[in-house]
């Protein structure tokens, strides 16, 4: 990650740990019918993504095929999109933008930008955001904890 060699302090999250992590995302959004649908970014916002649907009775949800990151954790020059939702279906509604964590915020910056460009209004949330490592000016609207470390999803297990 960072080129030192040194192994990254690594955040291993539990099953119940992210239940809990997803019930504060929750609480922290609020009422789930301000928005009209939910748009995970994956691979890692759709576990979360799917999970807060469920408290927030969210049942519109639009997947982003994103990539910035590689499964090692390197980066790419942009953000990749593999697919992205037709802008139609975007168009005119608030979208709730959800991904696991803001590590640079580029990769949510991106989809932001996408949401915007297609006339939908974007609110996004991440269960970690990490202030220290963002390279935006931007930061998420709502997220559930704050860290600097490299965190491990239990979904991401046999990696």
């Amino acid at each position: 990650m960072s080129g030192t060699g040194a192994e990254p302090v690594k955040d291993h999250v539990t099953w119940d740990d992210l239940d809990r992590l997803v019930a504060d995302l929750a609480v922290a959004i609020g009422d789930g019918d301000a928005y009209d649908l939910l748009l995970a970014v994956t691979r890692g916002g759709l576990v979360p993504a799917g999970m807060l649907a469920y408290r927030l009775g969210i049942r519109e949800i639009l997947v982003a095929a994103v990539e910035y990151y590689d499964d090692e954790g390197e980066t790419r020059d942009e953000a990749f999109f593999h697919h992205f939702p037709d802008p139609a279906l975007l168009a005119g509604n608030r979208v709730l933008v959800v991904d696991e964590v803001w590590e640079t915020g580029t990769t949510m910056a991106a989809v932001v930008a996408r949401v915007r460009d297609a006339g939908g209004t974007p609110t996004t949330a991440v269960l970690h955001y990490k202030p220290g490592r963002s390279l935006i000016a931007d930061r998420p609207d709502r997220w559930a904890a704050t860290t600097e470390h490299w965190v491990v999803y239990p979904y991401k297990a046999g990696r």
